[in-house]
């Protein structure tokens, strides 16, 4: 393939448009242009990347749950629900696995039993069968802004069907949405067809019509290493941006230390900010997004409240823009209207009283800060040099070497390699470096964390301790410590 990391010739593309949109009979509803009128007309309160622009000058944390049923008209009552009594910022609109993996005759099938049995028998909103007009009834029948989740490798259609609609935000990247989620499908060809959603945003972006988009920060959710996902989501930023991307919104997933995730959210934000710089990109508005503990949950609702809480906290103390908001069912599948309500507002309670506070300056905050600086400027920095200065060349390349490597991906694109674990105070540290490109020192900082650890239990690090963090939370912990 051509890849490079270059801004798409608008009217080159035209074609390729002309064959996404015929992918599904409501590709012929899209007009772009009815789509720049619409978002345009919206007040700025409604408007996601505005909002989120907004909420960064204020200082404030906005607080998003997950939510997505497949009849529209309960779809929407859900987003109400959540909006009125949950007092949710923002609202989401998460899309259904087979719209996902581009099946949509399954989606539709799917739709229409959902529809005649009255129950859910889709996990998500199918917003390519519904198309415009079912799509824009979202838009219009709610007051806060709305974003487009999914987790889709080839996001082409979707992205025509709902920003033509009038969504104000999509979450996802060629990188986060493929190495997570997707075990054959190549890098490049996910880049590939992700530079087209961002090209089609920076031109929606070129008309006046501000669109928010999102990488998926969490990647697979599980004991991710700070520099990993960051290292990840600049890339993509990098992307975005080269397509004409104005509005990027990168994100981190909780690791459950107060102190490495407060330094995670800092870090990210100012290294984002150098990478676009030095590309010539200095006028991108970026914001933060802070996802609340993406692991296994208690079953108890009680302690499922804790973990939402800690992860409440930390996003208020790290002064992310947005934080996404889990519920106290978790562990039991998907959450009622109630539930998810109840994580708002237990959410937004914790936000409003650490709103006026700080995390205080301490040696240990500035400790991980350098630490996960050094990480992810060695990884970025290798990667573009894998890539001659290309940011999708150096995402390829960076793969393809172990230079990044997202633990317990399924993609065979990723190496696989590496194996995290927790540190004695539960800060995510490497058991196994794989082919990371860390220099010595940086290496024997990981060593040392563990071994204090092993140390204190008595044990030899080892894959049993990783095993043990994977389900610690779920067991009222924070370190699995054999009892």
């Amino acid at each position: 393939m051509n890849l490079q990391n270059t801004q798409l010739d608008w009217d080159e593309l035209q074609q390729e448009r002309l064959s996404v949109l015929q992918q599904w009979p409501t590709g012929s509803e899209v007009d772009i242009e009815d789509g720049i009128r619409y978002i345009k007309a919206l007040p700025k309160t409604r408007n996601f990347a505005l909002r989120m622009r907004e909420a960064k000058k204020e200082n404030l944390t906005l607080t998003q749950p997950r939510a997505g049923v497949p009849v529209a008209t309960e779809h929407l009552e859900l987003l109400q629900y959540l909006e009125e009594v949950g007092q949710a910022d923002l609202l989401p609109t998460t899309i259904d696995s087979y719209t996902r993996q581009n099946r949509y005759e399954e989606a539709q099938r799917g739709l229409e039993e959902s529809r005649r049995e009255g129950r859910a028998l889709l996990n998500g909103f199918p917003a390519i069968n519904h198309g415009i007009t079912n799509c824009r009834r979202i838009i219009d029948g709610t007051k806060v802004p709305v974003q487009v989740r999914h987790g889709t490798p080839d996001a082409r259609l979707l992205a025509e069907v709902t920003l033509a609609s009038g969504f104000t935000a999509f979450e996802g990247g060629g990188i986060s949405y493929n190495i997570p989620y997707a075990k054959q499908v190549p890098l490049e060809q996910s880049i590939q067809h992700w530079q087209y959603v961002d090209r089609l945003v920076g031109y929606y972006q070129e008309q006046g019509a501000a669109i928010n988009r999102e990488p998926f920060g969490p990647l697979t959710g599980t004991l991710v290493l700070p520099s990993i996902s960051h290292s990840v989501g600049i890339l993509e930023a990098l992307l975005a941006a080269a397509q004409g991307v104005k509005h990027i919104s990168l994100g981190y997933g909780q690791c459950g230390n107060l102190i490495q995730d407060v330094a995670a959210v800092a870090v990210l934000e100012e290294l984002a900010h150098h990478y676009l710089e030095q590309a010539g990109f200095a006028d991108v508005v970026i914001t933060t997004v802070f996802h609340q503990w993406m692991g296994g949950f208690p079953a108890d609702e009680a302690k499922a409240f804790g973990v939402i809480s800690l992860g409440a906290a930390a996003a208020s103390l790290a002064k992310a823009t947005k934080v996404i908001v889990k519920t106290p069912h978790e562990a039991l599948g998907i959450p009622t209207k109630e539930a998810n309500a109840k994580g708002l507002l237990t959410t937004k309670q914790v936000i409003n009283m650490l709103r006026d506070q700080a995390f205080p300056h301490a040696d240990k905050l500035q400790l991980e800060k350098d630490m996960i600086q050094q990480e992810t400027k060695a990884l970025v920095d290798r990667a573009l040099d894998l890539g001659e200065g290309d940011a999708a060349l150096a995402a390829v390349r960076a793969f393809a070497a172990g230079v990044i490597d997202v633990p317990f991906a399924p993609s065979r694109m990723n190496a696989g390699k590496i194996m995290p674990a927790r540190d004695h105070e539960g800060a995510v540290r490497l058991l196994n470096p794989g082919d990371l490109p860390f220099p010595g020192s940086i290496l024997e900082f990981h060593r040392e964390a563990l071994a204090r650890r092993g140390e204190m239990e008595g044990r030899q690090p080892s894959f049993q301790m990783v095993v043990d963090d994977i389900y610690a939370i779920g067991k009222g912990m924070l370190v699995g410590r054999p009892r």
